[in-house]
C-alpha cells in the first residue's frame, strides 16, 4: 500500500519542513480547518485522489499550531472513493466485521454441505463441493481419496435410501480465514438417527474442512473426518 503525505502549508519553523500544498489544521477547542492558500476542499483532493489507480492512501495531514509552527501530531485515513475519513480504530472495526462476515459466511456454507450429506441430496452436494476435493476418513481406510466417485457411492447407495429420520448439529465451528479466497473451518457434528431396533442413537464425527472461492463461488477443496471411538456403526 502506498504512502501518501498530505502537504502541509508553506509555513515552517527550523525544525519541521512542510513541503508546498495545502494543509488542515487543528486548534484547540476547535475543528479540522481549510488553510486559505488553497481554493480546493478536502472533498476536491479526495476527489482527486479517488480518481488514481491506488485504492487507499495514508493521508499524514493534521498539525497542531503551536508558536508560530505546525507540528504532525497525528495520521488520519482517507478512502479515495469518495470524501470518508476514518480513524485507525474505525478500520480496525470494519476489517473485524469484515472478517466475522466471512466467518459467518463459511459456517453457513458448511451447514448447508452438511444438510445436502443428511437429506442423501448428491445434486445439492455438488454445488458445494469441488469436482477434485480431497478427503481423508474412515471409510477410506487411511487413504486419500480425490474426486467424487468414492463419495458418490454412498449417496447412491446408502443415504439415498434411508427412511429413518436422521438430525445433524454442528458443535463450536471454528472458522480461521486464511485468505480473502480461502479458509478452513473446524467442528464437531453429532448425528442423530434411529437405529434398525428403532431406538435413538447419537453418533460423533470430528471434521475440518477447507473452503476455497473459484470464480466468485465457494467450494469445498479438502476435508478430514474422524470418527469418534464410541460412534456406533450404522
Amino acid at each position: 500500500m502506498d504512502w501518501l503525505w498530505c502537504s502541509c502549508c508553506r509555513r515552517h519553523d527550523n525544525n519541521v519542513a512542510m513541503s508546498e500544498g495545502r494543509s488542515l489544521m487543528v486548534k484547540k477547542n476547535d475543528g479540522i480547518k481549510e488553510s486559505t492558500d488553497s481554493s480546493n476542499t478536502i472533498e476536491d483532493d479526495v476527489k482527486k485522489l479517488s480518481n488514481g489507480p491506488i485504492n487507499v492512501k495514508y493521508l499524514l495531514l493534521t498539525c497542531l499550531q503551536n508558536a508560530g509552527s505546525f507540528i504532525p501530531i497525528t495520521h488520519f485515513f482517507f478512502f479515495t472513493t469518495g470524501a470518508i475519513t476514518l480513524t485507525s480504530l474505525q478500520l480496525n472495526e470494519i476489517a473485524d466485521s469484515s472478517s466475522s462476515c466471512r466467518k459467518q459466511e463459511v459456517i453457513k456454507l458448511t451447514e448447508q454441505l452438511i444438510a445436502a450429506i443428511t437429506s442423501g441430496d448428491y445434486e445439492a452436494y455438488t454445488k458445494f463441493v469441488d469436482p477434485s476435493v480431497t478427503s481423508f476418513e474412515p471409510e477410506a481406510l487411511g487413504n486419500l481419496i480425490v474426486g467424487m466417485d468414492f463419495h458418490k457411492f454412498y449417496f447412491d447407495h446408502v443415504l439415498s435410501k434411508n427412511t429413518r429420520p436422521v438430525n445433524t448439529s454442528i458443535l463450536n465451528p471454528t472458522v480461521h480465514i486464511l485468505s480473502d479466497d480461502s479458509a478452513c473451518i473446524a467442528y464437531v457434528r453429532l448425528t442423530q438417527f434411529i437405529d434398525k431396533d428403532g431406538l435413538p442413537v447419537t453418533g460423533q464425527t470430528e471434521e475440518t474442512r477447507v473452503w476455497q472461492k473459484k470464480d466468485g463461488k465457494w467450494q469445498n477443496v479438502h476435508f478430514h473426518r474422524s470418527e469418534s471411538s464410541n460412534t456406533p456403526n450404522k
